[in-house]
């Protein structure tokens, strides 16, 4: 292979880097489609990972900017809880993996893109997803964009 496109890091590549919380701005922004928010609960939301491991990947945030879950009152965590859940059925329901990563990561030095703000990631997983290509060449290849990744978890919301 002499080329590999990723046209989609390109918009990253060139913006300018504003301080923020993409966790607290996005939803303000009150634009979901722009923004992929897929799905609003009382306390937390989620959207896709603008630049995700695998199609499908999700990140369901509380609305509150809170560090940690200690930091989130029950009924928030509650939410947060049943908001991933929901994710899970959505994502089996579009893509029907054979397995997912679901993972929090607190704090820069645990991995966390946005520290101050927990954040639940969702990765459907298939047999053979991990391959040669992020190993030796440490790039993904996604085979969908990101709108129809929306477009296709979009129809699956409501149990479709």
């Amino acid at each position: 292979m002499d080329r590999l496109w990723a046209p989609w890091r390109m918009e990253y590549l060139m913006s300018d880097k504003v301080d923020g919380c993409i966790f607290c701005d996005k939803p303000a922004e009150n634009d979901d489609r722009k923004n992929f928010i897929l799905l609003r609960s009382e306390h937390s939301f989620i959207m896709l990972n603008a630049y995700p491991y695998n199609n499908g990947h999700l990140m369901i945030a509380p609305f509150r900017h809170a560090a940690s879950l200690n930091e989130l009152s029950r009924s928030e965590r509650a939410d947060l809880v049943e908001t991933v859940a929901g994710a899970e059925a959505v994502l089996m329901r579009a893509y029907d993996p054979q397995g997912m990563n679901i993972g929090i990561n607190m704090g820069h030095c645990a991995g966390a893109g946005v520290p101050g703000h927990a954040h639940v990631h969702i990765v459907p997983r298939w047999e053979g997803d991990t391959n040669f290509m992020p190993v030796v060449g440490r790039t993904r290849v996604l085979p969908e964009l990101l709108d129809e990744t929306f477009a296709r978890l979009l129809g699956h919301l409501d149990g479709e």
